[in-house]
């Protein structure tokens, strides 16, 4: 059954507002970095999850919000998810990864251990959701991977925007996360995102990035 409408609009603004607004934008994501290092400094639940009604805003297959966030903040359990996304990631670089893989990895100087599970004041775990079972009926979502990814971009820029730094860490195999946290089966994880602040002593690799150049193409007439 189709649902009502209400107006959509948005207001008018100059080509020069948007490329100010633009590059004002694009400077403040370029200082957006993958953080390794966190502080145990506090973090406001009601920042957290500020931060979280923005991811909550993205848009989703069917409107159905296919993702659950689940927020870890206790000492005892976020030690158990580092000893166990430790033992995956020992397994994973001591045997899965193919040389070409670990080769690609070093530049950015990770290895099998850690610590930042235990460090940063709060685990977000996203699961994607593909089906939930409702009495006797199972409801399956659709483009469930397609939107946990929209939710998580607009979660990263949301936390950065807000001052947090984040991680995006996808240990693999992921399924201790469903086991530990006690998620049905129809919930799958697809990031494990520590958020926090910076250490004081962090560094970062200094990375160059690929330039637009490299990955846009425009099929359109020339003007």
């Amino acid at each position: 059954m189709p649902v009502d409408t209400i107006p959509y609009s948005l207001p008018q603004r100059e080509p020069s507002w948007q490329i100010e607004r633009g590059r004002d934008l694009l400077a403040e994501m370029r200082t957006r970095r993958s953080c390794r290092f966190f502080s145990d400094r506090p973090v406001g639940r009601d920042v957290l999850e500020l931060a979280l009604e923005v991811a909550h805003a993205a848009p989703s297959g069917a409107n159905r919000k296919p993702w659950r966030f689940v927020v870890v903040d206790d000492p005892a359990l976020k030690k158990e998810i580092r000893v166990a996304a430790e033992a995956e990631e020992r397994e994973s670089y001591d045997h899965r990864m193919p040389q070409e893989w670990l080769d690609a990895l070093e530049p950015i100087g990770t290895n099998w251990e850690k610590p930042f599970l235990e460090v940063a004041p709060y685990l977000v775990v996203i699961f994607r959701i593909d089906w939930e079972d409702f009495g006797e009926k199972r409801i399956k979502n659709y483009y469930p991977a397609e939107s946990a990814g929209l939710a998580s971009g607009f979660f990263l820029t949301a936390c950065h925007m807000l001052g947090l730094a984040t991680l995006t860490h996808t240990p693999s195999p992921m399924n201790f996360l469903r086991e530990i946290l006690q998620r049905p089966p129809g919930e799958k994880p697809y990031l494990l995102i520590p958020v926090g602040y910076p250490a004081d002593d962090c560094t970062v690799p200094d990375l160059k990035k690929k330039p637009l150049a490299e990955a846009l193409q425009w099929n359109c007439e020339a003007g």
